[in-house]
């Protein structure tokens, strides 16, 4: 079987299996605890965190361990709503967002009163001016990200936070995406709020980081004081560990990661010669995601053919699991008629994969869909 999923998840690497299972044996305990096992799993998570904080050169003090992206985004865009909503209501997105913004977002909507505006994509992205001509002095919050997960466009997050430096919103970037396949430096950047998960730079699922700046907001977890006071429950030490050195290996090889993926995609399309298709990427964009399209061709039939065949792609979010709906993110790109919504299939890489996985992938989409 051949993976090519890997927008929705990526696989462990040896090296982190190894560091997980060297984690788990030394018995960690709750680093809570004031006993000596205690005191030896509270090293072990600051030294974790002054790992990771290194990488994106900032303060321990400000990241933040979570169950993964979503939980990230909901904390950030619940939390620091609510705790500043006496202040403004007003809050900026974008409608090609995760479902774990847009779901909370319009669960502020509907509970609290708050004012979303969803910008539309221009010319398949946003931009700067599109987040200019949306602020308003109310503007509490603007959450983006920083590459969609179904078609791996790029929005110029760098160029939107420079704009907000003369507004007083916080920023919100959604790296889920990019994470382990870029240098992250927020502060560099200018983002006061970035989530990050684990399982989609070869880490282990359910484990994530909410980066946090100078910014007061609510938590949602209650109960205890783990976290510096921001997220109740006990750490997941295990796939911390985990996730550490996934990060750190990522983040030693990022260049030649790039090149290989880019190189794979590359590879992939030329393979494809004489086949009708056209791409929903945008020229700035991920090697790693490849959206792509067959005129007449049933995206649902063409899955269930592949996965028939060995091969693992999607149609987008792994969020929308066991369903074929239309892409919200085609859709907002091409419009909700646009035939493009039942023809595409996504298909992501990662390092791992090898040239001979994607040829076969190649030769077998030319093979279904040749008289196409």
């Amino acid at each position: 079987m051949i993976y090519l999923d890997n927008a929705a998840t990526t696989p462990l690497t040896e090296a982190v299996i190894a560091e997980m299972t060297a984690a788990m044996a030394l018995q960690l305990t709750n680093p809570s605890s004031i006993h000596a096992h205690g005191r030896l799993a509270s090293q072990k998570l600051r030294e974790y965190r002054q790992t990771i904080a290194a990488m994106m050169k900032t303060s321990p003090n400000n990241i933040i361990f979570t169950s993964g992206g979503t939980e990230s985004n909901n904390t950030v865009l619940k939390g620091y709503a609510l705790a500043h909503q006496h202040q403004r209501k007003h809050i900026i997105t974008s409608a090609i967002e995760h479902h774990s913004v847009l779901h909370t977002l319009s669960y502020l909507e509907e509970r609290f009163g708050f004012d979303v505006t969803y910008l539309q994509p221009v010319n398949g992205t946003i931009g700067p001016e599109e987040v200019r001509s949306a602020l308003r002095d109310d503007t509490i919050l603007v959450s983006l990200m920083y590459a969609n997960n179904e078609t791996g466009d790029l929005l110029p997050i760098a160029d939107i936070a420079s704009l907000l430096k003369e507004h007083p919103a916080a920023f919100h970037v959604d790296a889920v995406q990019v994470a382990g396949k870029i240098a992250l430096e927020p502060e560099a950047l200018g983002i006061d709020f970035m989530s990050i998960s684990a399982h989609k730079f070869h880490g282990p699922k359910g484990v994530g980081i909410l980066y946090h700046h100078q910014k007061q907001f609510d938590s949602l977890l209650h109960g205890g004081e783990q976290e510096s006071k921001h997220r109740a429950s006990t750490e997941n030490l295990i796939s911390i560990a985990g996730m550490a050195k996934a990060l750190a290996d990522a983040q030693n090889n990022l260049a030649n990661n790039w090149s290989k993926v880019s190189h794979l995609k590359e590879t992939f399309l030329e393979h494809l010669d004489g086949l009708n298709y056209y791409l929903n990427t945008n020229e700035l964009a991920m090697p790693h995601v490849v959206n792509i399209g067959f005129p007449g061709a049933n995206n649902g039939i063409l899955l269930t053919q592949l996965d028939l065949q060995g091969y693992s792609v999607s149609t987008g979010s792994a969020c929308t699991a066991g369903t074929v709906d239309p892409s919200h993110v085609l859709a907002a790109k091409y419009g909700d008629n646009s035939p493009r919504l039942q023809e595409s299939i996504r298909i992501s890489f990662s390092e791992l994969n090898t040239e001979d996985e994607v040829i076969g992938l190649a030769h077998l989409l030319k093979s279904l869909l040749g008289d196409n």
